[in-house]
């Protein structure tokens, strides 16, 4: 695409005499290839601005900046990149997200889980989808791992791209607070929206629980004010959480609830929680009929009921729906069991949130016969005053917590679990600082009846401490632990 045509998106902007051809969007120096646009982003830690000449000997044909940069191609000079840069990213991509169903989800928890069951639910009725979250991000049967639950602009709209080459009609993805905020997402034309709840998280970022809680907003705000027949957009809203009350104001897109507390559209009673899996009854504005699932835990309800809701909005038979949500066994890192024979249950979850942490400890209590061991830690640079919430959820709900450390990144990990202390002075507990030996502790402790709980890491295969990233994945590391024994 050449220049002056891609800034034909952006309103009053300077063309510069330059036309060249432009191949590709980056906003990384080290992916600058001949050809392309670069972008200057001003981060945390590093200002690509300092770039501009590299990226120029490497074959930039022109910048986008936020200042006058001494180079000799073409610079565009705008206020904020971050911003340009989505904008542009679409247009470069022939706005992708116009012509696929879009499905966003966003909230505290359950995110992960709600996205692959709409995946598989759209699968199983023949449709061709696409995947964007924690775990990766998939296009068709192609995976393609990704840092973040939701990649910048210019990866976003490049996979969206890939999606609509590849015949995709479907894309479900994770929205973070992060994400909305920065503007990762601008451009996106969503669909369907979807909320699952909301709960203390990433206070390190937003402050406060309320600017956290206008960050989700931004999701249900950007379905846009108009109606369409064609094209009808919707909020599916957690109907037993506070926060939907706003959500509810925050959009104009049509409503649909679910819940279990509360009456909602799509809403589940009799609800039976076994160690097996998780039956109850769903009642629907079509009909009234039981559900199986594999799945255990109330939280897992609620994310199912997200799903349900989300797929019937899409024009899919309430059967084929039921059908194929109850042959999910399990997402990966999610309520997840490692099985090495052994003869008491050891479950790995990712519940790295009080709330999330207090959901997992609760259903496993509703079958853990005898002990309970719930092996705990909190990340390094993150939230800090979850980390006593943390620790006194795991000595209300477990008989033998161990608190160790998760990722503790660039603090002392010491440091990381004294803060967990201060939640439970006096409490039962050990801390055992090192993840490996912790887990090796508790599985060589537990017998027939017990239950161990790896929590905080789920699916993630590794540790950071410092600025070195280690190879590590729970499951394997109790595998390890259940050969010594």
């Amino acid at each position: 695409m050449k220049l002056h045509t891609l800034l034909q998106t952006i309103p009053f902007i300077s063309k510069p005499i330059e036309n060249p051809e432009i191949k590709s969007i980056v906003n990384d120096h080290r992916e600058v290839e001949p050809g392309c646009m670069f972008v200057c982003v001003r981060g945390h830690v590093v200002d690509g601005h300092q770039f501009a000449k590299e990226a120029e000997s490497a074959g930039a044909v022109a910048i986008l900046a936020e200042e006058n940069l001494d180079v000799d191609i073409p610079v565009i000079q705008v206020d904020n990149t971050k911003r340009m840069m989505a904008i542009i990213a679409d247009a470069f991509y022939d706005r992708p997200t116009h012509k696929l169903h879009m499905i966003g989800i966003t909230g505290t928890n359950g995110k992960t889980t709600t996205s692959h069951l709409i995946d598989k639910i759209f699968r199983d009725e023949g449709r061709k989808t696409g995947l964007i979250g924690t775990i990766h991000m998939k296009v068709a049967d192609r995976v393609i791992e990704t840092k973040n639950t939701t990649p910048d602009s210019i990866m976003l709209q490049s996979v969206f791209g890939q999606m609509v080459q590849e015949k995709v009609d479907t894309s479900i993805m994770e929205v973070s607070s992060h994400a909305l905020v920065q503007g990762r997402v601008n451009g996106c034309d969503y669909d369907i929206a979807v909320f699952t709840n909301l709960s203390q998280d990433h206070l390190d970022y937003h402050g406060t629980m309320e600017e956290y809680k206008q960050a989700k907003g931004l999701l249900f705000s950007r379905l846009g004010n108009t109606y369409d027949a064609s094209k009808p957009k919707f909020a599916v809203l957690n109907n037993d959480d506070e926060a939907t009350e706003q959500f509810l104001n925050d959009t104009a897109a049509h409503i649909i609830t679910y819940g279990i507390d509360r009456q909602a559209d799509f809403h589940a009673k009799d609800i039976v929680l076994e160690g097996s899996g998780t039956t109850f009854t769903l009642i629907t504005p079509e009909s009234e009929r039981k559900v199986s699932l594999k799945l255990m835990g109330k939280f897992n309800v609620y994310n199912v009921l997200a799903a349900i809701a989300t797929a019937y909005v899409s024009n899919i038979s309430l059967n084929a729906i039921v059908q194929s949500i109850e042959t999910v066994a399990g997402v990966s890192g999610r309520f997840e069991a490692v099985d090495g024979g052994q003869n008491f249950p050891i479950i790995v979850d990712y519940a790295h949130t009080p709330d999330s942490l207090e959901n997992v400890l609760k259903t496993i209590s509703q079958f853990a016969k005898k002990r309970i061991f719930a092996i705990v830690g909190c990340g390094g640079d993150r939230d800090k005053t979850k980390r006593p919430l943390m620790a006194k959820i795991a000595c209300k709900y477990a008989t033998d917590p161990i608190f160790t450390s998760d990722n503790p990144r660039s603090e002392d990990p010491l440091a990381i679990l004294n803060d967990m202390e201060q939640g439970v002075k006096g409490s039962n507990y050990q801390i055992i600082p090192d993840r490996r030996e912790a887990i090796k502790h508790a599985i060589h402790a537990a017998k027939v009846g017990d239950v161990v709980l790896i929590a905080g890491k789920g699916h993630e295969t590794y540790q950071i401490i410092g600025e070195r990233v280690f190879d590590f994945d729970d499951r394997l590391v109790a595998l390890e632990a259940l050969k010594g024994r």
